[in-house]
């Protein structure tokens, strides 16, 4: 029986295109600048570095570890909280870091939520797998 996952997906399109954008970001400022590889000394293009990278560097592993739990049976419930944290996490993160000053309020609250959501991924993905290895 072939399992067809419907949440996951939901998610995974969604975060890719706040990535495109976060990663246009950095184009278009190396674009301006004319650098094309580090940031040149700019400390607007250094940050739009880091938040496009720091995006990149969650979300794939949030995602395996989604398609996993979704592939388990975990509950709808689970991905849609899980799906929606991470979203969320990451755009408010992104939002909150992309501007000097840093805004604090959402680069925090987008982490809590990110790392939220790669706690209750790991876990459900780790606790089903026992469940299902040990019958």
């Amino acid at each position: 029986m072939m399992m067809t996952m419907t949440i996951t997906p939901l998610y995974a399109g969604p975060l890719a295109l706040l990535f495109l954008i976060l990663s246009l970001r950095v184009i278009g400022r190396r674009r301006m600048l004319q650098v094309g590889l580090g940031d040149g000394g700019d400390p607007d293009l250094a940050r739009r570095i880091r938040v496009a990278a720091n995006c990149g560097e969650y979300i794939p592993l949030v995602l395996i570890l989604m398609v996993l739990a979704e592939l388990q049976g975990a509950t709808h419930f689970l991905l849609h909280a899980t799906g929606a944290a991470l979203l969320a996490g990451r755009a408010l993160h992104a939002y909150g870091v992309s501007h000097a000053p840093e805004n604090y309020r959402y680069r925090t609250t987008g982490m809590i939520l990110t790392i939220a959501a790669l706690v209750t991924a790991m876990s459900a993905t780790f606790i089903l797998g026992v469940m299902q290895a040990l019958g």
